[in-house]
């Protein structure tokens, strides 16, 4: 079996656990009754896509170290894909996203069937309450999947440290990310602000996207310090550069493959190293026209002449290559790593591929 088709059953295989998660807490609500399972149908169907990659990086992590406990170590990674469910559905709700993979957002759903059937209060108010439950229960359900995941005794508690540290440096991430779209850019210079977005995208992204599900799988593998140290290194560089690839999908990316409008990112306002790196090389005259149309509701015409802006000053270019040089810098210490197995390093660089060249 190639490696992109080994991958892909994996993907299959973690659906198949998160659907037979899923069917276990339907079970556990249904004592509520049917109103009970009002924020199950949200989850499902936000977790009915996705790219699964979070959850790869973990199993791959453990199997590449020697891991024996395959079923275990597939319940272990479908965790990741609770855990990331959960910061999917507080995100839509901090950025007001009305779309996600297509479909609307959990808030919006929620919201609209709170109009539909004429209820009491605020539909708004009610459908963020909502959301907010809803990725809290996944939050929940990730917590019980890796304790209950059957992996052994010593394996778990070597994993779970990172465990921890990912599902709290993430929180502090997204607070960050709020944080710094509040305080603005006007006063700070090109470094201070390409040091303040990648900040955002080290603790917001790429490290619970890579680097530490990774290191979950790999610890619980027993993985050795030296080795350990450069995992962790080639985690963090493709995780870095999953999300700047996610930021010039965010502003150049089709809708029918990323599954949310053309020029999101532009719309929210969203202060990216992407957006860091043009206003240094545009002219005054492209940087002010970014800047007026930041945050604004724009056109798709107004998104197009935005992207130009991009373009034409070089910053794109410029992100591509820093995309470039942290996938070689990756890749680099993936080949120092001395105790992969062969499947497994395999795995992790078509892993590294899929993260960093991908349109979705």
């Amino acid at each position: 079996m190639s490696r992109v088709r080994d991958l892909h059953d994996l993907r299959r295989r973690v659906q198949t656990e998160i659907e037979t998660e899923l069917a276990h807490q339907r079970e556990v609500l249904a004592e509520l009754g049917d109103d009970g399972l009002g924020l199950l149908e949200v989850i499902t169907q936000l977790l009915q896509g996705g790219k699964r990659l979070r959850a790869a990086f973990c199993y791959w992590g453990y199997r590449a170290m020697g891991g024996q406990h395959d079923a275990a170590a597939l319940r272990a990674a479908s965790a990741m894909e609770f855990f990331q469910a959960a910061a999917l559905l507080h995100d839509d709700v901090m950025d007001d996203s009305a779309v996600r993979r297509g479909a609307p957002t959990a808030h919006v759903h929620l919201r609209d069937a709170h109009a539909k059937h004429g209820w009491l209060g605020d539909s708004g108010r009610f459908g963020q309450a909502g959301a907010i439950l809803a990725g809290d229960l996944c939050l929940v359900w990730s917590e019980e999947i890796m304790a209950t995941s059957g992996l052994g005794g010593d394996e778990l508690a070597r994993s779970r440290p990172v465990f921890d540290r990912m599902r709290t440096q993430l929180m502090a991430g997204q607070y960050l990310d709020i944080l710094h779209s509040v305080r603005g850019w006007s006063s700070l210079g090109h470094e201070q602000r390409i040091a303040a977005a990648r900040q955002v995208v080290r603790y917001k992204s790429a490290k619970y996207s890579v680097e530490q599900p990774l290191l979950i799988g790999a610890d619980a593998g027993g993985v050795g310090p030296a080795d350990r140290e450069h995992l962790s290194r080639f985690g963090l560089d493709i995780g870095e550069a999953f999300q700047l690839r996610d930021d010039i999908l965010g502003v150049y990316g089709d809708p029918q493959e990323t599954g949310k409008p053309a020029g999101d990112d532009l719309r929210e306002g969203k202060h990216t190293v992407l957006l860091a790196l043009t206003l240094e090389r545009a002219t005054p005259a492209q940087s002010q026209q970014l800047s007026a149309g930041l945050g604004a509701d724009l056109t798709d015409e107004e998104v197009a002449q935005l992207r130009e802006v991009i373009s034409d000053s070089g910053g794109l270019d410029a992100l591509e290559e820093m995309i470039e040089a942290r996938t070689t810098r990756a890749l680099t210490a993936l080949d120092s790593v001395r105790g992969l197995s062969d499947e497994g390093r395999d795995a992790l660089l078509e892993l590294a591929r899929l993260s960093t060249a991908r349109t979705t």
